[in-house]
């Protein structure tokens, strides 16, 4: 479990791996912010393309992050969301805050 952060230009991507969970949920927020904070990229990417399982606190995780890079100017998406996490999200609401994209053609260069 983990988090990958590259950059290209004012953009840059969160590689979240593995499961997001509240034994998980600390680290990656902790990583996360800090590079929010020291970079304040104009857009992040949370990509979830290698997650397999997220419980609630992954939709805190996202939550957090939109609130963290709004506040600094910046915008939030999340990107390459698995099938299975569709419904939670859709339940959640956070659909609604139109940060979701189905899929990221572009790359990140570390």
């Amino acid at each position: 479990m983990g988090v990958t952060i590259s950059q290209d230009n004012n953009i840059s991507r969160a590689l979240i791996n593995g499961d997001v969970d509240h034994h998980t949920a600390y680290e990656l927020r902790e990583t996360i912010d800090n590079y929010i904070k020291l970079y304040t990229p104009e857009v992040l990417k949370l990509d979830f393309s290698e997650v397999q399982f997220m419980d609630s606190s992954g939709i805190g995780l996202i939550m957090g992050r939109f609130k963290l890079i709004k506040s600094l100017g910046g915008d939030l998406k999340v990107i390459n969301v698995p099938k299975n996490l569709d419904r939670m999200i859709r339940l959640s609401g956070l659909s609604q805050l139109g940060i979701f994209e189905s899929e990221d053609k572009a790359s990140c260069k570390n």
